[in-house]
């Protein structure tokens, strides 16, 4: 099932402007930076001993990041989970009730597979299952 916390997500307005204050200010190590198309998202992959922050910046105004920003504004977007099997995950979530904001998994950042689930389920909190590659 969930073999670990992946990453906490928080969503930034913009990352050059935050970024500073998270590797300069709090001395966190950045990994890296990629672009995610199919999320329409910037991402900055920062680590906190071993725990991974990834700051999230929307590519576009229609993407689900620039949405959140405008009705909640920056802070902790959402709570990724580690699994072994994203799809297989996707279906016992299903079976268990969970509301899924896809079919079937996305790739993600870094050559991650992934999915969302609603955060109606978890009482309010958006929820990402994370499968690593192979």
């Amino acid at each position: 099932m969930i073999k670990a916390l992946h990453h906490i997500a928080i969503a930034v307005e913009s990352i050059d402007a935050v970024l500073p204050r998270w590797v300069d200010g709090l001395g966190l190590t950045l990994c890296g930076r990629e672009d995610v198309p199919g999320e329409q998202v910037r991402v900055a992959v920062l680590m906190a001993g071993d725990t991974r922050i990834e700051l999230v910046e929307p590519m576009s105004p229609t993407s689900p990041v620039a949405k959140f920003l405008e009705k909640r504004g920056p802070g902790l977007h959402h709570l990724a989970f580690h699994v072994d099997d994203t799809g297989k995950m996707m279906k016992v979530l299903a079976d268990r009730g969970a509301t899924l904001l896809s079919d079937a998994p996305k790739p993600g950042a870094h050559g991650t597979q992934q999915a969302f689930l609603h955060p109606r389920w978890l009482g309010g909190v958006l929820a990402e299952l994370v499968e690593e590659p192979k």
